[in-house]
């Protein structure tokens, strides 16, 4: 792994990012794009646009969030509505963090893999979902 001590300095900028989607009976979709890390005081601003294709379906999405920086490598991370989503602290490169959502509950891990890339896995189980979202970032 690759140690974060700067989460600002490490993240800031675009990044192109491939996103495979999993569901219980395997390949799902896959989401192509970018995304856009950028400074605004004690928080980074994260935005990324890109294309889903399920094989049935082809459109746009988007997701915007806030990390609120909050120690050396470490951040809060909210949604855009303001709700709390998990916490992040990078400084030994990798970081496993939980989000529940309703019943069901959201596993991620973030792997810092270089200067250049890094990957973030969520995994989702409950009752409405069993799931796995793989998320490769490269700038």
């Amino acid at each position: 792994m690759y140690p974060v001590t700067d989460l600002a300095g490490y993240f800031t900028g675009r990044w192109l990012l491939e996103r495979d989607l999993y569901d219980a009976d395997g390949a799902a979709g896959k989401v192509t794009g970018s995304a856009e890390f950028a400074l605004d005081g004690e928080s980074l601003s994260y935005r990324e646009e890109g294309v889903l294709d399920t094989g049935l379906y082809r459109g746009p999405v988007t997701r915007v969030l806030e990390y609120r920086l909050t120690g050396p490598g470490q951040a809060s991370v909210y949604f855009d509505h303001g709700g709390f989503f998990h916490d992040v602290d990078l400084r030994e490169g990798q970081w496993s963090s939980t989000h529940p959502c309703a019943d069901d509950q959201y596993r991620g891990e973030y792997r810092i893999l270089g200067p250049d890339r890094w990957q973030l896995a969520w995994s989702v189980t409950g009752p409405k979902k069993d799931d796995v979202y793989v998320t490769r970032f490269r700038r």
